[in-house]
């Protein structure tokens, strides 16, 4: 195997330098471009590691806004029987041929460099195992998903190790089943005979939000190497020229013009994020139907991964009801394709999200004071969205997960949005998700709490030098 990789270029000698390595999926390796970000902040220069699929995906979302001079991208050479792999195990075995092209990389950066910090995913574990050979490298491990959802796992599989301080908490959580395919299952156990050499654990989120579930893991029963642990995040890009803007611009997405001319805390954004839903023909119209029977405002964005119907010969198709825009015009926006999640979270006309739950954007509506009416598909949803409603009590549920394979009628998504939009309980719930939102935006700033995890997690980095 050759030591060429695209995007390399002849970089000058340095005291420390990190290398990320996200797991080969957007909205992971989004999470980790924006911890490079804040590390690159500290003049510490960062080798971003992954696929060209993966890095060109990234790019074609982000545009200019990656251009960082700290920030140098690296397309890790795949095998080419998967190079246009789209299913779970053409990803998974990409992953696993990406070991000895890491190795190489970091074995290279070690003779530069008079220390190496690698952060990578906990799914990729197995890729950086080499890692620990090299004498000036260590590494990190960063949990993605929410600190609740990935405590819960982690406690199953140490086998509950001690009594939760909230024990009822417990009967009432969503069962893990239907939430990952066997192959992912099989992959994540793969995984766990590698995490015993890392240094220290990073969390995506901040302890304003999880503290309970973070401290969780600092406990001696879960971490018996005690290696240090570290919530830097939530990591939310925010433009603050754009985000609440109220000026009409011609420039600006259609959406947030529309935005401009609704009332505040009108709106409530429907969006099922980047990956396919599997909602069937039937469950889009009962969605259609109770967002037209609410009566209240919306901007639904609609991408073709929304809408499959497995038993339809066209799976792509991206159809609504017959006549539903012409009924809703004026009150409801249709969005087709790409809309921007942070500033219309931001806008002071939304005042609720209809969301999957995935991370990324329960963390941006966290951010933004937005209050969910939950919706889980998959994965981490299920868990993301009882932290919403149950714990935070920042949000409503439209889908019990225990009840996932039924149809959720347009009688249940017209009641949820009035509760969450027109109801005391809507206003009391919206209050939370609007004390939260600033407590979290309060954690990022300088002296905040989540600043004051980055500083600490630079300053042990830059120990070894």
């Amino acid at each position: 195997m050759g030591n060429h990789y695209e995007g390399q270029t002849q970089l000058p000698d340095t005291e420390l330098v990190v290398v990320m390595i996200p797991f080969l999926v957007h909205s992971h390796v989004h999470q980790l471009f924006h911890l490079s970000k804040l590390i690159s902040a500290y003049n510490i220069p960062v080798h971003f590691l992954s696929t060209a699929n993966q890095l060109d995906q990234f790019h074609s979302r982000t545009g200019p806004a990656v251009s960082n001079s700290l920030i140098h991208f690296i397309e890790l050479p795949t095998d080419p029987k998967f190079a246009n792999c789209v299913d779970i195990q053409g990803l998974l075995e990409t992953t696993l041929h990406l070991r000895n092209p890491v190795a190489d990389y970091v074995q290279s950066l070690s003779t530069r460099s008079r220390s190496v910090a690698v952060v990578h995913e906990h799914l990729m574990s197995y890729v950086v195992q080499d890692v620990k050979a090299i004498s000036n490298a260590e590494t990190y491990m960063f949990h993605p998903l929410s600190a609740f959802d990935t405590f819960w796992r982690f406690w199953e599989m140490f086998g509950r190790p001690f009594e939760i301080d909230d024990s009822e908490l417990l009967n009432r959580l969503p069962s893990i089943q239907g939430t990952f395919p066997p192959e992912l299952m099989d992959f994540v156990k793969l995984q766990s005979r590698y995490m015993d050499f890392h240094v220290g654990e990073l969390f995506g989120t901040s302890r304003v939000v999880e503290g309970e579930y973070v401290n969780y893991f600092e406990r001696q029963e879960m971490n018996n190497r005690n290696v240090k642990i570290w919530a830097v995040g939530p990591f939310i890009d925010v433009d603050n020229d754009k985000v609440a803007s109220v000026t009409i611009s011609e420039n600006r997405h259609e959406c947030l013009r529309w935005l401009d001319l609704q009332p505040p805390n009108s709106v409530i954004y429907v969006s099922f994020g980047t990956i396919i839903a599997n909602f069937s023909d039937k469950q889009i119209e009962e969605l259609a139907i109770g967002l037209e029977r609410s009566q209240q405002r919306f901007i639904w964005v609609v991408r073709s991964g929304d809408i499959v119907d497995k038993h339809s010969t066209n799976p792509n198709t991206t159809d609504l009801p017959i006549g539903f825009e012409e009924r809703v015009q004026g009150r409801g926006l249709i969005v087709r394709g790409w809309a921007p999640q942070i500033e219309i979270l931001g806008h002071s006309a939304t005042g609720g999200f209809l969301s999957h739950c995935g991370w990324n954007s329960s963390l941006e509506s966290l951010w933004m004071g937005v209050p969910i009416a939950t919706w889980p598909m998959h994965s981490d949803q299920p868990k993301n969205a009882f932290l919403i409603t149950d714990v935070l009590k920042t949000g409503l549920p439209v889908l019990d997960w225990a009840r996932r394979d039924e149809l959720v009628t347009r009688v249940v998504v017209e009641d949820v949005i009035r509760r969450l939009m027109n109801s005391a309980d809507g206003d009391e719930i919206r209050k939370k998700a609007g004390e939260l939102g600033e407590a979290t935006r309060n954690s990022m700033v300088d002296g905040g709490i989540s600043r004051k995890e980055i500083e600490s997690f630079v300053a042990y980095m830059k120990r070894t030098i």
